[in-house]
């Protein structure tokens, strides 16, 4: 089994570098939370340089609080994990569009940062990304010709993305020829997780098809194979261990047939938060190619975790032994009304809560006294545009005013409502403050 390619010992400290720019950009009124008696100019920098506490400090309700004790223990868990199975990781950006998290998970290892649509990439590249996997097929022109100029500026940077039709090979190349790109860009075909999945070609002939195509071109390269299990239909184990080994079997009759002659490194790539040691399970059975093997994995939600959804599905609950995530997110809000019994609203709703997979679960208040306890007997029922609406337990007492602390579902839901999301410490300290762009 080949080890993950060595990462570039410039990639952590250029992106860090980059990162830390964001410290510079004012703490203003665009920014939901942030203390409004913040001084006219202070910085995102200055202002987590305060040591403000997230209760005390002058933060307003709504806000959403990332814990940094668990954002770390979740970046080591898959860092550790990854290596241990012999794996590269390019974890997936679009969950958090966060550049400092992308900079913490290049100084933890990862190969690079798996990406889903041209901004996105956009973002990455201003803030030093060296190496990009699009989970994703590209065929916008406007895309493919700043891409076209950004590998020719940066003969360092790496660059791969999905390609699963022959038409869209050709609107590809077309684009890039149009561009006068001179690298040409570099394609895994992508395998299709079934009937009615999303993307991705359906069958090895279709996939052997868009091989071909992709080999006619002069502006494209085919590097490997590559999908996502989490869209097999029905997935359970056993069906996600066969599309995987249909994945494996794609590569290896590929490297048979001679497709990827000349290659210094052959990518298969799979994996999402659900059922990352199944990939691990399939790349470590693959046999040996004619050229080392890039065995990527690409899970993102594990960056958070979450109160819900992925605390159901996580690998980690097949393997305790192998390390376990943490949900990291907490979003504070206020009650504001108690207008009947049994009935309670917080000043938080669907702007500022992740409600696509499940409602929030309100699981501490913080009391006026700034004691906290347990929210048990307080459901959220619905949530408005603004505010949640709670069901109070007969006997619960909460209080207006009061703050309630909110798990939540879906990590990637949870990010891209919040430009600006407070880091705090276990006593609820600021430690800095995470810029997203989406």
């Amino acid at each position: 089994m080949a080890a993950p390619g060595p990462r570039p010992a410039s990639a952590a400290p250029t992106a860090t570098q980059a990162a830390a720019r964001l410290a510079a950009e004012p703490a203003d009124h665009r920014f939901k939370g942030l203390p409004p008696d913040a001084a006219r100019g202070t910085t995102l920098g200055e202002l987590a340089a305060e040591r403000r506490s997230l209760f005390t400090g002058g933060f307003t309700t709504p806000v959403l609080a990332l814990s940094a004790e668990r954002l770390e223990h979740n970046l080591a868990a898959l860092a550790d994990y990854t290596a241990r199975h012999g794996l590269a990781f390019a974890p997936h950006g679009k969950t958090s569009m966060a550049p400092q998290l992308f900079a913490r998970q290049l100084e933890r290892g990862a190969w690079g940062i798996t990406l889903a649509v041209p901004h996105q990439v956009r973002v990455a590249r201003a803030f030093g990304v060296p190496r990009i996997f699009l989970a994703n097929e590209l065929v916008d022109p406007a895309a493919l010709r700043w891409l076209a100029a950004e590998l020719d500026a940066d003969p360092g940077f790496r660059f791969i993305c999905y390609a699963d039709s022959p038409d869209g090979v050709a609107l590809m190349d077309r684009a890039l020829r149009e561009a006068g790109a001179r690298r040409r860009v570099d394609v895994v075909v992508e395998l299709g997780a079934g009937e009615g999945a999303r993307t991705g070609a359906r069958t090895e002939a279709e996939c052997a098809a868009v091989a071909d195509a992709v080999a006619a071109t002069g502006t494209l390269r085919l590097v490997g194979v590559a999908g996502y299990e989490g869209e097999v239909p029905g997935a359970g184990f056993e069906a996600v261990r066969s599309w995987l080994g249909r994945l494996t079997g794609l590569a290896a009759a590929f490297d048979a047939a001679g497709r990827f002659a000349g290659l210094d490194e052959i990518v298969v790539s799979a994996g999402g938060s659900a059922w990352f040691d199944a990939v691990a399970d399939a790349f470590a059975a693959l046999p040996a190619l004619s050229a080392p093997t890039l065995k990527l994995l690409r899970s993102g939600a594990y960056v958070s975790h979450d109160d819900g959804h992925y605390r159901h599905l996580t690998p980690f609950n097949r393997h305790p032994d192998e390390g376990g995530l943490r949900a990291a997110f907490t979003l504070w809000a206020q009650v504001v009304s108690r207008p009947e019994p049994g009935q309670a609203f917080v000043n938080a709703g669907k702007r500022d809560a992740a409600h696509d997979l499940a409602l929030p679960e309100p699981h501490t208040v913080r009391g006026l006294d700034g004691t906290e306890r347990s929210a048990a007997g307080i459901t959220v029922t619905s949530l408005s545009d603004q505010h949640a609406w709670l069901r109070v337990d007969e006997g619960v007492a909460l209080r207006t005013g009061e703050w309630v602390g909110f798990g939540m579902s879906h990590p990637c839901t949870i990010f891209d409502k919040w430009q600006v999301i407070p880091e705090v410490d276990e006593n609820g300290t600021v430690v800095d403050l995470i810029r997203t762009f989406f």
